[in-house]
């Protein structure tokens, strides 16, 4: 095992794209780290020098004790699975595996209980002898990985690994790979475009955008927390709710939706007395909105009114779309008959969960919080 550190790492390609900017990261010894974003983000690009696979324009990337800047692939101590699985369609599983040690020159008993070894621990023991074009897409992806296993990397690198697989193999696959990982105990830098696999794998997630670290952080503490509205949108499914408006200062404190007031974060609500408010959007996830059905009686002693444009069934939850004076809201509720469109309900939000962004994007809330 080893940490993998880099530090003010830029890569520029030829036609001038500058496409990773200043990224310090550290992989600590045996961490599962989550590279996070939108597809070209330079995520990958950030993995592929990590590897040897790209040059380094500036910065520099340490593997252990060891820079690596100059050092080719074969030397790095590493091992990575692709999206593509890149096995050679002509061998079978067993040749797949023990291939790069043939390459190393390793003995032919000792290559034979290495992929043994890989191929009990990913289930294709019953497997090794069929070619990959008699494999299912799971069944490549854990071929792949066993490859990688083989070698006895200090640091294994995935490159969305999960992308060409549909919904319930990439759920039996991030299964897989956190069990690996426990077993294992490799360093994993992990690349992934799908939040689901950020949030489920991850030990921390780097979030990028643009080529840059937006934020770093455990899982939990990155999606209740998000630094900007960047984070706090791409983060959560369905994203966080977010409305264009004003902080109210008065008999009535909170942040403008439609005639309404919506309750200020608490965290707030300590500083925003008698201070200009450089806040200009109000966010809040589809779990802390609650609907109930508009039945008559004061609409601010019940909550704010509005009516359901769509409703989504998911079976324990239900996606509801509201309509909010010209603003929709998505709410996640639980699932009941009287959910239907065009139906007439209150709402009321959870003030503790709420962010306030600056007009730059910046959050205001919590740890963030920030006037002018």
């Amino acid at each position: 095992m080893a940490r993998v550190f880099l530090d003010k790492v830029n890569k520029i390609f030829a036609n001038g794209v500058h496409a990773v900017k200043d990224v310090t990261l550290e992989a600590k010894d045996g961490e599962f780290l989550v590279l996070v974003g939108p597809s070209g983000c330079g995520k990958s690009t950030v993995l592929r020098m990590v590897a040897g696979l790209e040059k380094v324009t500036s910065g520099k990337i340490a593997i252990g004790d060891r820079v690596v800047n100059n050092l080719e692939p074969k030397h790095r101590d590493v091992a990575m699975v692709f999206q593509d699985y890149a096995l050679y369609p002509h061998m079978s599983v067993r040749e797949n595996l023990e291939f790069g040690l043939i390459m190393r020159k390793m003995k032919k008993s000792e290559r034979a209980e290495k992929v043994e070894s890989a191929a009990k621990i990913l289930g294709l023991t019953d497997l090794l002898d069929r070619r990959p074009a008699q494999l299912s897409g799971g069944q490549k992806q854990r071929v792949a990985v066993g490859r990688a296993i083989v070698r006895e990397p200090k640091v294994f690198l995935f490159d969305e690994p999960l992308s060409n697989l549909d919904a319930k193999l990439r759920a039996e696959m991030r299964t897989e790979i956190a069990r690996l990982h426990q077993r294992l105990g490799v360093t994993t830098i992990y690349v992934t475009h799908d939040q689901v696999e950020a949030m489920t794998l991850g030990e921390r997630i780097i979030m990028m955008e643009s080529g840059t670290i937006q934020q770093v952080g455990s899982p939990l503490s990155v999606y209740e927390k998000p630094v900007n509205r960047f984070v706090a949108g791409f983060l959560g499914t369905p994203p966080m709710n977010f409305i264009e408006g004003e902080v109210v200062v008065g008999e009535k404190t909170g942040f403008t939706l439609a005639d309404y007031l919506l309750p200020i974060p608490d965290s707030c609500k300590a500083l925003i007395l008698g201070l200009p408010v450089n806040a200009s959007t109000y966010g809040i996830r589809p779990e802390h909105i609650k609907i109930v059905p508009a039945k008559g009686g004061d609409a601010f002693a019940s909550g704010i009114p509005g009516e359901i444009v769509v409703v989504e069934p998911l079976g324990s939850r239900s996606i509801v779309i509201l309509k909010i004076g010209k603003q929709e809201l998505t709410a996640e509720v639980e699932p009941d008959d009287w959910l239907q469109p065009k139906s007439h309900v209150f709402m009321t939000v959870d003030g503790s969960h709420g962010h306030l962004f600056n007009r730059e994007g910046w959050n205001l809330t919590g740890s963030q919080v920030s006037f002018s």
